[in-house]
């Protein structure tokens, strides 16, 4: 598979998105104080990895395949570290790298919607159509995250 100029400009900047990703999930899972938030954080930063890998293969011509997995977000049960009563700076700090990421998570999942067009190859929409929901998964674990927390 050749890409055009457009679709490799298209994987660059997707690629630089994951690369953000990464490392916001790297910093802020040593940033966090809840144990169960750091284990929620590095879990995404190796699925982060992985997206920015894919995309590295479809530079090179190949495609990887997908698991359209779109369960992620739905089996994420999270324990409760904070009840809904504590106000401590420990949970409102976890709290803040919580809601930054989803928002992160939004932006990230906008830009596969908008991009995943961009492309004439079926295998290569399908890659980014995985990337997108694994994406919204992540926005839905880190949103129970802070729901089971008194957060949300």
């Amino acid at each position: 598979m050749v890409l055009t100029e457009k679709e490799q400009t298209t994987i660059e900047d997707l690629r630089t998105q994951e690369q953000s990703c990464m490392e916001k999930y790297k910093r802020y899972g040593q940033q966090a104080k809840d144990p169960v938030l750091q284990e929620l954080f590095g879990r995404l930063e190796k699925e982060e990895t992985r997206h920015y890998e894919s995309l590295g293969q479809v530079l090179t011509g190949a495609v990887p395949s997908c698991n359209c997995n779109d369960r992620d977000g739905a089996a994420y049960e999270p324990k409760a570290s904070y009840d809904s009563m504590t106000n401590s700076e420990d949970k409102k700090n976890d709290c803040f790298l919580a809601t930054d990421c989803i928002g992160t998570e939004k932006m990230v999942s906008g830009e596969y919607n908008s991009n995943v067009f961009v492309f004439g190859d079926p295998g290569v929409r399908k890659l980014l159509a995985d990337i997108q929901i694994e994406e919204q998964n992540h926005a839905e674990m880190l949103y129970k995250y802070k729901t089971v927390n008194g957060m949300a």
